[in-house]
């Protein structure tokens, strides 16, 4: 360790979610959980401590040359994050975390228009800012993974080391750590990077019907492996894994018979898979079966793609997660599972449906909570997932009220702390069943800059239209607000998806945004644009305003591109339904 001592700060109203100064690693303070945690949050912490640990080194000890190579020390911090988790922690399912929630960012940021190389091209800081995105940490740690796999563990950390050591205190480039690892193992390294490292895009990896061959779009060379499951007594087995090398479009394969095909099984690479109908069929009758955490962690992840891309409907993924989900022993899994099925409700099922589709969630989600072990992260994750949920319908506003009320007992071994009851409270004033007067109480409840912060949200998430535009109003004009609670006046403005309180605003967000970006801080600036983006029924308005603004600063207009395409992937895959 090349430092001295090694400190560690929690900084309130923190921008980053912690930064790396040598000897002295500084944290947002929300990594002090103030009260009940699940797991997962335990993991992603210990994920984030680790990760800035790995800094110490890849960053600090040896700094790339320029913004380009910003993957040298993202990338790998992230992948020692979920090794070291693996190795030195309790928290062994890492992997399984990382597969179900860091590589589904990768993926949707892979697929934005705006997608770029690991190793990027950055013309100057404003962009570089911009970059510290899915594909330089998770799409990044990701092919590290395969470029471990692809030169040996020994020969990634002799090369490391070798590195280290060759360029102390020193700037490196891409060139530089491809010496080294090609030294140490003897492999080409230099045409994985080319394949790897300074390419866009994803593979989508596939089986046609008779499982005999393996297909992939955009090709690139892969060392994975398919499990085969087999179901027993109605539950899925794995009874054998086939490793196979591809580089091509085609590449045949010899698969023994199976009820599940698994492709990528143990998460060997970076591709988007797909089941084919008989495994799809399997899945659905058994997933919560299937013993290892990672592998049931891959198969929500192909899950979720299909029901992003259009290729599985809405509602048989929903009606996965329902029989599924409540059996799920891995609690990042579930809250990640969870969570997509709550988009997947508000932005995915066709707008006829969606009404029905949230009641059917909402008793859904109580469900969980009433049957989830006493006193355990599900249970935990499943009253979270309540208070989303009865924020966009309120058939459970009763029992709610009551149990916040102390009128109705809370279900047993959930801690009802501060930060639980603001969830809830968020979701009945959003849904119009708490006054400002009720919000105000909780507050005296809670009067931490916690609480002031989440009493902020709850006033501007009620349903009045005065309400709604005193938020809009202090977002863009009010200078006092600290970053936290302009994220809680948008949070509250964008509340409970209500588009009849909302659209009249369309218009004016474009008119501000350009205004905002040149005169604001560049952290403020980008909680507006993203934030208050609006879910237009149309791409009219975002598509004007890109052809009028040409000439915009190149960051605006990415973050207004990326939000233009995630809003035409809504409207698409409702389309389709």
């Amino acid at each position: 360790y090349p430092w001295g001592k090694y400190d560690q700060i929690f900084v309130p109203e923190y921008n980053l979610g912690a930064m790396e100064n040598p000897g002295l690693v500084t944290f947002t303070e929300s990594y002090v959980f103030r009260g009940a945690a699940t797991d997962a949050q335990r993991e992603g912490r210990a994920n984030t401590i680790l990760h800035e640990m790995a800094h110490m080194w890849f960053g600090d000890l040896v700094t790339m040359t320029w913004w380009a190579d910003l993957w040298l020390k993202e990338s790998f911090a992230d992948y020692m994050g979920a090794h070291a988790s693996v190795a030195a922690t309790r928290f062994t399912d890492a992997w399984a975390s990382f597969a179900n929630r860091r590589k589904a960012w990768a993926y949707e940021q892979d697929q934005l228009p705006t997608t770029h190389p690991i190793v990027a091209d950055i013309p100057d800081l404003e962009a570089a800012k911009l970059n510290f995105d899915g594909i330089t940490y998770a799409k990044g740690a990701s092919v590290l993974k395969q470029l471990v796999a692809f030169v040996g563990e020994d020969a990634f950390f002799a090369g490391a080391r070798a590195y280290f050591r060759d360029h102390e205190f020193g700037n490196t480039t891409l060139d530089d750590l491809i010496v080294a690892l090609e030294a140490a193992s003897g492999r080409d390294v230099r045409a994985w990077s080319t394949a790897w490292l300074e390419t866009t895009g994803m593979s989508t990896l596939t089986l046609d019907d008779e499982r005999a061959t393996l297909v992939q779009t955009d090709p690139r060379p892969h060392r994975l492996r398919v499990g085969l499951y087999a179901l027993e007594d109605g539950s899925l087995v794995r009874s054998c894994g086939i490793d196979v090398d591809i580089v091509d479009e085609r590449t045949p394969v010899e698969l023994p018979d199976a009820d599940l095909a698994l492709i990528n099984d143990g998460d060997l690479t970076y591709a988007k898979v797909r089941l084919d109908a008989r495994s799809l069929k399997a899945v659905e009758r058994a997933l919560s079966t299937i013993d290892d955490a990672l592998t049931r962690g891959l198969v929500w992840s192909a899950l979720w793609n299909a029901t992003r891309d259009g290729k599985l409907s809405a509602v048989r993924y929903l009606e996965i997660v329902r029989r599924h989900a409540p059996a799920e022993r891995n609690v990042g899994i579930l809250a990640g599972t969870l969570a997509n099925a709550a988009f997947t409700i508000n932005h995915f099922v066709a707008d006829a449906d969606r009404e029905d589709a949230r009641a059917m969630w909402l008793a859904t989600v109580w469900e969980g909570l009433e049957g989830a072990e006493v006193g355990s992260g599900a249970q935990l994750a499943w009253a979270r997932q309540v208070g989303s949920a009865a924020a966009y319908a309120n058939g459970r506003a009763g029992e709610i009220r009551g149990i916040l009320a102390g009128e109705r007992p809370a279900p047993e071994g959930l801690s009802l702390d501060a930060d639980l009851r603001w969830i809830w409270v968020r979701a009945l004033a959003t849904a119009g069943d708490l006054s400002a007067d009720e919000i105000d109480e909780e507050k005296g409840r809670d009067d931490t800059m916690s609480g002031r912060i989440e009493h902020r949200a709850a006033l501007a998430a009620r349903p009045d239209a005065e309400v709604r535009r005193e938020a809009w109003d202090q977002a863009w004009n009010d200078l006092s607000l600290t970053n936290d609670h302009l994220s809680a006046t948008i949070e509250g403005f964008r509340a409970g998806g209500r588009r009849d309180l909302t659209a009249s605003f369309d218009a004016d967000y474009f008119a501000r945004i350009r205004g905002a970006w040149e005169n604001r801080s560049i952290e403020i600036a980008r909680r507006l644009v993203g934030g208050l983006f609006p879910q237009t029924e149309s791409l009219d308005l975002v598509d004007g305003w890109l052809e009028q603004n040409l000439d915009a600063p190149a960051s605006l207009r990415r973050i207004v591109i990326e939000r233009r395409d995630q809003l035409a992937r809504d409207l698409y895959v409702r389309s389709v339904q």
